[in-house]
């Protein structure tokens, strides 16, 4: 597992990195695609939309399951990753390239994690 150290992390297993001019890029780090196996449908919001930290901002399916993809920061949705909508195996193949949406107007950020806490989370969940 790999787990970049420039980036922060929710506790429900998304990465989040910073970007100039106040967007946030988020995806899904490399523990959560090994978790969910092998990715082939990705639901995401629509460039517009408001995103409320803590709740679902759209979901990712995998030969084994539906689980939601939750947002670790409040704001507006500015970009979506269009690319994954037809390739969604991205993730699986690069968990930290394969972003999902990137938000403007951020208004508020859960407690995020360092990678060494994150790490430790992921050690936890095992």
């Amino acid at each position: 597992m790999t787990t970049p150290k420039e980036l922060k992390y929710s506790k429900t297993h998304e990465w989040v990195k910073e970007l100039d001019g106040g967007l946030v890029e988020i995806g899904l780090t490399d523990f959560a695609q090994d978790a969910l196996g092998s990715l082939v449908f990705v639901n995401l919001p629509e460039v517009g939309d408001d995103v409320t930290m803590g709740e679902a901002l759209g979901d990712v399916e995998s030969v084994k399951a539906v689980s939601d993809v939750y947002c670790p920061v409040s704001g507006t949705v500015a970009e979506i990753n269009e690319e994954l909508l037809d390739a969604p195996e991205k993730i699986n193949e690069a968990p930290y390239e394969a972003w999902l949406i990137r938000v403007e107007d951020v208004t508020e950020t859960e407690e995020l994690l360092d990678a060494a806490d994150y790490e430790a989370v992921c050690a936890e969940e095992g």
